[in-house]
Protein backbone atom coordinates (compact mmCIF):
# COMPACT_ATOMS: atom_id res chain seq x y z
CA UNK A 1 0.00 0.00 0.00
CA UNK A 2 1.32 3.44 -0.93
CA UNK A 3 0.16 6.66 0.70
CA UNK A 4 0.54 10.19 -0.62
CA UNK A 5 1.16 12.46 2.36
CA UNK A 6 0.95 16.19 1.67
CA UNK A 7 2.68 18.62 3.99
CA UNK A 8 4.81 15.79 5.28
CA UNK A 9 7.69 18.08 6.27
CA UNK A 10 5.53 19.94 8.75
CA UNK A 11 4.97 19.11 12.40
CA UNK A 12 2.08 16.64 12.31
CA UNK A 13 2.79 15.34 8.82
CA UNK A 14 6.39 14.43 9.63
CA UNK A 15 5.34 12.67 12.82
CA UNK A 16 2.69 10.76 10.86
CA UNK A 17 5.22 9.59 8.27
CA UNK A 18 7.57 8.39 10.99
CA UNK A 19 4.66 6.64 12.73
CA UNK A 20 3.59 4.79 9.57
CA UNK A 21 7.09 3.74 8.54
CA UNK A 22 7.85 2.48 12.03
CA UNK A 23 4.60 0.64 12.77
CA UNK A 24 3.18 -0.40 9.40
CA UNK A 25 5.86 -2.12 7.33
CA UNK A 26 5.92 -2.51 4.40
CA UNK A 27 3.74 0.51 3.58
CA UNK A 28 5.25 3.07 1.19
CA UNK A 29 5.11 6.85 1.61
CA UNK A 30 5.38 9.58 -1.00
CA UNK A 31 5.79 12.92 0.75
CA UNK A 32 5.01 16.15 -1.09
CA UNK A 33 5.74 19.51 0.50
CA UNK A 34 6.31 23.00 -0.87
CA UNK A 35 8.81 23.69 1.93
CA UNK A 36 7.34 27.02 2.90
CA UNK A 37 8.58 28.51 6.18
CA UNK A 38 7.11 25.78 8.44
CA UNK A 39 8.00 22.91 6.13
CA UNK A 40 11.38 21.73 7.31
CA UNK A 41 13.26 19.08 5.35
CA UNK A 42 15.31 18.44 8.51
CA UNK A 43 12.17 16.86 10.00
CA UNK A 44 12.76 13.92 7.64
CA UNK A 45 16.45 13.47 8.35
CA UNK A 46 17.56 9.85 8.05
CA UNK A 47 14.30 8.43 6.68
CA UNK A 48 15.51 7.75 3.15
CA UNK A 49 18.64 6.04 4.48
CA UNK A 50 16.71 3.98 7.04
CA UNK A 51 13.69 2.98 4.94
CA UNK A 52 15.06 3.02 1.40
CA UNK A 53 12.43 2.82 -1.32
CA UNK A 54 9.62 2.87 1.24
CA UNK A 55 10.04 6.67 1.50
CA UNK A 56 10.38 9.32 -1.20
CA UNK A 57 10.10 13.11 -1.22
CA UNK A 58 8.83 15.58 -3.83
CA UNK A 59 9.00 19.34 -3.54
CA UNK A 60 5.79 20.67 -5.07
CA UNK A 61 2.79 22.96 -4.47
CA UNK A 62 -0.49 21.11 -3.86
CA UNK A 63 -2.34 23.98 -5.57
CA UNK A 64 -0.47 23.30 -8.83
CA UNK A 65 -2.68 20.96 -10.86
CA UNK A 66 0.07 19.94 -13.29
CA UNK A 67 2.45 18.99 -10.49
CA UNK A 68 -0.20 16.98 -8.63
CA UNK A 69 -1.33 15.21 -11.80
CA UNK A 70 2.25 14.22 -12.60
CA UNK A 71 2.83 12.96 -9.08
CA UNK A 72 -0.36 10.88 -8.90
CA UNK A 73 0.44 9.36 -12.28
CA UNK A 74 3.71 7.94 -10.92
CA UNK A 75 2.14 5.45 -8.48
CA UNK A 76 -1.10 3.71 -7.65
CA UNK A 77 -1.95 5.44 -4.37
CA UNK A 78 -4.34 3.90 -1.87
CA UNK A 79 -4.97 7.24 -0.18
CA UNK A 80 -4.11 10.91 0.06
CA UNK A 81 -3.67 12.21 3.61
CA UNK A 82 -3.77 15.99 3.37
CA UNK A 83 -1.78 17.68 6.12
CA UNK A 84 -0.59 20.51 3.87
CA UNK A 85 -1.82 23.79 5.30
CA UNK A 86 -0.85 27.23 6.38
CA UNK A 87 -1.78 26.95 10.04
CA UNK A 88 -0.68 29.92 12.16
CA UNK A 89 -3.60 32.14 13.15
CA UNK A 90 -1.52 35.32 13.50
CA UNK A 91 -0.08 34.88 10.01
CA UNK A 92 -3.59 34.33 8.61
CA UNK A 93 -4.67 37.68 10.02
CA UNK A 94 -1.75 39.41 8.32
CA UNK A 95 -1.80 37.46 5.01
CA UNK A 96 -5.11 35.63 4.49
CA UNK A 97 -4.55 35.06 0.76
CA UNK A 98 -1.73 32.58 1.44
CA UNK A 99 -4.14 30.51 3.52
CA UNK A 100 -6.81 30.51 0.82
CA UNK A 101 -4.24 29.41 -1.76
CA UNK A 102 -2.95 26.40 0.15
CA UNK A 103 -5.85 25.41 2.37
CA UNK A 104 -8.75 25.91 -0.03
CA UNK A 105 -7.38 25.90 -3.59
CA UNK A 106 -4.80 23.24 -2.73
CA UNK A 107 -7.39 20.95 -1.19
CA UNK A 108 -9.62 21.36 -4.22
CA UNK A 109 -6.78 20.45 -6.58
CA UNK A 110 -5.88 17.37 -4.53
CA UNK A 111 -9.49 16.16 -4.40
CA UNK A 112 -9.89 16.53 -8.15
CA UNK A 113 -6.59 14.83 -8.97
CA UNK A 114 -7.22 11.99 -6.53
CA UNK A 115 -10.64 11.32 -8.05
CA UNK A 116 -9.35 11.31 -11.61
CA UNK A 117 -6.41 9.05 -10.77
CA UNK A 118 -8.50 6.47 -8.94
CA UNK A 119 -7.15 7.09 -5.43
CA UNK A 120 -9.40 5.09 -3.12
CA UNK A 121 -9.43 7.28 -0.01
CA UNK A 122 -8.90 10.93 0.87
CA UNK A 123 -8.32 11.95 4.50
CA UNK A 124 -8.65 15.67 5.15
CA UNK A 125 -6.76 16.70 8.30
CA UNK A 126 -8.62 19.56 9.93
CA UNK A 127 -8.89 21.33 13.26
CA UNK A 128 -11.32 21.97 16.09
CA UNK A 129 -10.89 25.68 15.35
CA UNK A 130 -13.52 25.39 12.60
CA UNK A 131 -16.16 25.23 15.35
CA UNK A 132 -15.27 28.64 16.80
CA UNK A 133 -15.31 29.38 20.51
CA UNK A 134 -17.03 27.54 23.36
CA UNK A 135 -18.37 28.95 26.58
CA UNK A 136 -17.29 27.52 29.94
CA UNK A 137 -19.38 24.37 29.47
CA UNK A 138 -19.88 21.73 26.79
CA UNK A 139 -17.78 20.18 24.04
CA UNK A 140 -17.67 20.27 20.28
CA UNK A 141 -19.27 17.28 18.57
CA UNK A 142 -19.17 16.39 14.89
CA UNK A 143 -22.60 18.04 14.50
CA UNK A 144 -21.62 21.33 16.17
CA UNK A 145 -22.12 24.38 13.93
CA UNK A 146 -19.14 25.56 11.88
CA UNK A 147 -18.38 29.09 13.15
CA UNK A 148 -14.70 29.93 12.39
CA UNK A 149 -13.22 33.04 13.96
CA UNK A 150 -10.04 33.65 11.92
CA UNK A 151 -8.99 33.51 8.27
CA UNK A 152 -7.07 30.33 9.14
CA UNK A 153 -10.04 28.50 10.62
CA UNK A 154 -12.34 29.81 7.88
CA UNK A 155 -9.99 28.40 5.23
CA UNK A 156 -9.92 25.02 6.99
CA UNK A 157 -13.72 24.98 7.31
CA UNK A 158 -13.97 25.76 3.59
CA UNK A 159 -11.62 22.88 2.77
CA UNK A 160 -13.63 20.50 4.96
CA UNK A 161 -16.88 21.42 3.24
CA UNK A 162 -15.27 21.09 -0.16
CA UNK A 163 -14.01 17.62 0.74
CA UNK A 164 -17.40 16.49 2.06
CA UNK A 165 -19.06 17.89 -1.07
CA UNK A 166 -16.82 15.62 -3.16
CA UNK A 167 -18.16 12.67 -1.18
CA UNK A 168 -21.75 13.69 -1.86
CA UNK A 169 -21.25 14.73 -5.49
CA UNK A 170 -18.71 12.19 -6.75
CA UNK A 171 -19.07 9.40 -4.16
CA UNK A 172 -15.41 9.93 -3.32
CA UNK A 173 -14.26 8.14 -0.14
CA UNK A 174 -13.57 11.27 1.89
CA UNK A 175 -13.00 11.32 5.66
CA UNK A 176 -12.41 14.47 7.73
CA UNK A 177 -10.62 14.47 11.07
CA UNK A 178 -10.76 17.49 13.38
CA UNK A 179 -8.19 17.46 16.14
CA UNK A 180 -7.48 19.54 19.21
CA UNK A 181 -4.14 21.26 19.91
CA UNK A 182 -1.14 19.02 19.26
CA UNK A 183 2.19 19.01 21.05
CA UNK A 184 5.34 16.94 20.61
CA UNK A 185 8.63 16.83 18.67
CA UNK A 186 9.33 18.82 15.51
CA UNK A 187 6.76 21.59 16.09
CA UNK A 188 7.72 24.90 14.51
CA UNK A 189 8.67 27.39 17.23
CA UNK A 190 5.88 29.90 16.61
CA UNK A 191 3.31 27.71 18.40
CA UNK A 192 2.65 28.09 22.11
CA UNK A 193 4.56 25.18 23.62
CA UNK A 194 7.80 25.30 21.55
CA UNK A 195 7.84 29.10 21.63
CA UNK A 196 7.59 29.14 25.42
CA UNK A 197 10.25 26.42 25.74
CA UNK A 198 12.77 28.18 23.54
CA UNK A 199 12.18 31.62 25.04
CA UNK A 200 12.58 30.18 28.52
CA UNK A 201 15.80 28.43 27.53
CA UNK A 202 17.14 31.83 26.39
CA UNK A 203 15.73 33.68 29.43
CA UNK A 204 13.63 35.80 27.08
CA UNK A 205 10.11 37.08 27.88
CA UNK A 206 7.33 34.54 27.35
CA UNK A 207 4.51 36.41 25.52
CA UNK A 208 1.10 35.30 26.78
CA UNK A 209 -1.99 36.65 25.02
CA UNK A 210 -4.57 38.50 27.11
CA UNK A 211 -5.05 37.07 30.58
CA UNK A 212 -3.71 33.62 29.64
CA UNK A 213 -6.97 31.91 30.60
CA UNK A 214 -7.84 30.65 27.12
CA UNK A 215 -8.49 26.90 27.32
CA UNK A 216 -7.33 24.24 24.86
CA UNK A 217 -7.61 20.45 24.77
CA UNK A 218 -4.02 19.18 24.38
CA UNK A 219 -3.14 15.93 22.60
CA UNK A 220 0.22 14.32 21.93
CA UNK A 221 0.98 14.23 18.21
CA UNK A 222 1.57 10.45 18.32
CA UNK A 223 -1.96 9.90 19.63
CA UNK A 224 -3.24 12.07 16.81
CA UNK A 225 -1.29 9.98 14.30
CA UNK A 226 -2.86 6.78 15.66
CA UNK A 227 -6.31 8.34 15.26
CA UNK A 228 -5.59 9.27 11.65
CA UNK A 229 -4.51 5.69 10.89
CA UNK A 230 -7.75 4.42 12.43
CA UNK A 231 -9.79 6.81 10.29
CA UNK A 232 -7.77 5.94 7.19
CA UNK A 233 -8.21 2.19 7.54
CA UNK A 234 -11.59 1.87 9.24
CA UNK A 235 -13.38 5.21 8.95
CA UNK A 236 -16.74 5.46 7.22
CA UNK A 237 -16.65 7.53 3.99
CA UNK A 238 -18.37 10.87 4.33
CA UNK A 239 -17.72 10.96 8.08
CA UNK A 240 -16.18 13.56 10.34
CA UNK A 241 -14.23 12.34 13.38
CA UNK A 242 -13.29 14.63 16.25
CA UNK A 243 -9.99 13.74 17.91
CA UNK A 244 -9.24 14.90 21.45
CA UNK A 245 -7.72 13.63 24.66
CA UNK A 246 -10.02 15.15 27.32
CA UNK A 247 -7.05 17.17 28.57
CA UNK A 248 -8.22 20.76 28.88
CA UNK A 249 -5.63 23.20 30.19
CA UNK A 250 -5.45 26.97 30.41
CA UNK A 251 -2.64 28.47 28.37
CA UNK A 252 -1.11 30.05 31.46
CA UNK A 253 -1.03 26.66 33.21
CA UNK A 254 0.89 25.19 30.28
CA UNK A 255 3.35 28.07 30.51
CA UNK A 256 3.77 27.51 34.25
CA UNK A 257 4.42 23.80 33.63
CA UNK A 258 7.18 24.64 31.16
CA UNK A 259 8.83 27.16 33.49
CA UNK A 260 8.66 24.77 36.44
CA UNK A 261 10.21 21.91 34.47
CA UNK A 262 13.05 24.12 33.25
CA UNK A 263 13.56 25.76 36.65
CA UNK A 264 12.88 29.22 35.24
CA UNK A 265 11.16 32.10 37.11
CA UNK A 266 7.52 33.10 36.56
CA UNK A 267 8.78 36.67 36.10
CA UNK A 268 9.67 35.73 32.51
CA UNK A 269 5.94 35.75 31.67
CA UNK A 270 4.94 38.86 29.70
CA UNK A 271 1.22 39.44 29.13
CA UNK A 272 0.62 41.00 25.70
CA UNK A 273 -2.35 42.42 23.82
CA UNK A 274 -4.80 39.67 22.96
CA UNK A 275 -4.98 38.24 19.45
CA UNK A 276 -7.83 39.48 17.23
CA UNK A 277 -10.76 37.05 17.33
CA UNK A 278 -9.03 34.87 19.95
CA UNK A 279 -11.35 31.96 20.78
CA UNK A 280 -11.78 31.53 24.51
CA UNK A 281 -12.17 27.78 24.85
CA UNK A 282 -11.99 24.63 22.75
CA UNK A 283 -13.03 21.22 24.01
CA UNK A 284 -13.49 18.11 21.88
CA UNK A 285 -15.99 15.30 22.30
CA UNK A 286 -14.18 12.32 20.74
CA UNK A 287 -16.78 9.70 21.72
CA UNK A 288 -17.50 8.87 18.08
CA UNK A 289 -13.97 7.84 17.06
CA UNK A 290 -13.49 6.02 20.36
CA UNK A 291 -16.66 3.98 19.89
CA UNK A 292 -16.59 3.38 16.13
CA UNK A 293 -12.85 2.95 15.55
CA UNK A 294 -11.70 1.74 18.98
CA UNK A 295 -9.18 4.58 19.34
CA UNK A 296 -8.06 6.22 22.56
CA UNK A 297 -5.13 8.48 23.51
CA UNK A 298 -2.22 6.91 25.38
CA UNK A 299 -0.39 10.05 26.54
CA UNK A 300 -1.35 12.35 29.39
CA UNK A 301 -0.29 15.98 28.98
CA UNK A 302 1.53 16.31 32.29
CA UNK A 303 4.08 13.67 31.29
CA UNK A 304 3.88 14.27 27.55
CA UNK A 305 4.63 17.97 27.82
CA UNK A 306 7.58 17.30 30.12
CA UNK A 307 8.93 14.80 27.57
CA UNK A 308 8.41 17.37 24.82
CA UNK A 309 10.38 19.95 26.79
CA UNK A 310 13.21 17.44 27.20
CA UNK A 311 13.15 16.75 23.45
CA UNK A 312 13.69 20.43 22.65
CA UNK A 313 16.46 20.68 25.22
CA UNK A 314 18.20 17.69 23.62
CA UNK A 315 17.72 18.79 20.00
CA UNK A 316 19.21 22.25 19.72
CA UNK A 317 20.70 21.30 16.34
CA UNK A 318 17.16 20.94 14.99
CA UNK A 319 15.64 24.21 16.22
CA UNK A 320 18.54 26.66 16.22
CA UNK A 321 18.55 26.99 12.39
CA UNK A 322 14.80 27.70 12.52
CA UNK A 323 15.31 30.64 14.83
CA UNK A 324 17.66 32.14 12.25
CA UNK A 325 15.02 31.64 9.49
CA UNK A 326 12.16 33.37 11.29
Amino acid sequence: MRLLVTGGCGFIGSNFIRYILQHYAPEFISNVDALTYAGNIANMAGLAEKYGERYEFYKADIANMDQMDALMAKHKFFAVINFAAESHVDRSINSPQNFIHTNVVGTGVLLDCARRHGVKRFVQISTDEVYGSLGPEGRFTETSPIEPSSPYSASKASADLLALAHYKTFDQEVIVTRCSNNYGPFQYPEKLIPLMILNALHDKPLPVYGDGLNVRDWIHVEDHCAAIVAALLEGKPGSVYNVGSDAEMKNIDVVHMILDHLGKPKELISYVKDRLGHDRRYAIDSAKIRAELNWKPLHRPEQGIRETIDWYVANRAWWEPLLNRK
